[in-house]
């Protein structure tokens, strides 16, 4: 591969060899469970509790939650490889097989992950084909005993000890 390719698929593999978390995010909609996975979570600042994740521009699923009061956000843990996949795809129940739990403000979270971050959207900023969703944290959660899954090089992937 040439180092001036830039093409998509040039872009994808590089950009792949940074391993990244994997998060959910997810809220009811109309009383149905809504989510997408995605592996673009960056923590941005403390002070105010900001964090932020990248959604295409032609997602079908993000229109449904970008107007949600709260969101969830599950950082997946190494359990949910298969997750992660189904929460990705383009058809059928994202949440097949997972325990979740709603809050009363209709954010959604997946059972056996190690954080979970319930959130406003504070900003959203065009990024050429991705939005960058910036959120305001207002409460968390975490689970010490759940190892992360990390996704790297198309791969889902555990951390060594």
């Amino acid at each position: 591969m040439s180092s001036t390719d830039l093409s998509p698929t040039a872009l994808r593999e590089a950009f792949g060899h940074f391993p990244t978390g994997v998060i959910a995010i997810a809220a009811e909609v109309d009383g149905t469970r809504v989510g997408l996975a995605a592996s673009t979570f960056v923590p941005v600042s403390l002070d105010p509790p900001l964090v932020s994740f990248c959604v295409q521009n032609s997602s079908t699923t993000w229109p449904k939650l970008a107007d949600r009061p709260v969101l969830g956000i599950s950082v997946l843990g190494e359990a949910h490889d298969q997750a992660a996949k189904t929460l990705a795809a383009k058809t059928g129940d994202r949440f097949a097989g997972l325990e979740t739990k709603s809050t009363d403000g209709g954010a959604v979270f997946i059972h056996g992950t190690s954080v979970w971050l319930e959130s406003t959207i504070e900003q959203l900023v065009p990024a050429g084909d991705h939005i960058i969703v910036l959120l305001r944290v207002s409460a968390i959660t975490v689970h010490d005993d759940v190892a992360p899954i990390v996704f790297h090089r198309s791969a889902f992937r555990k951390l060594g000890q």
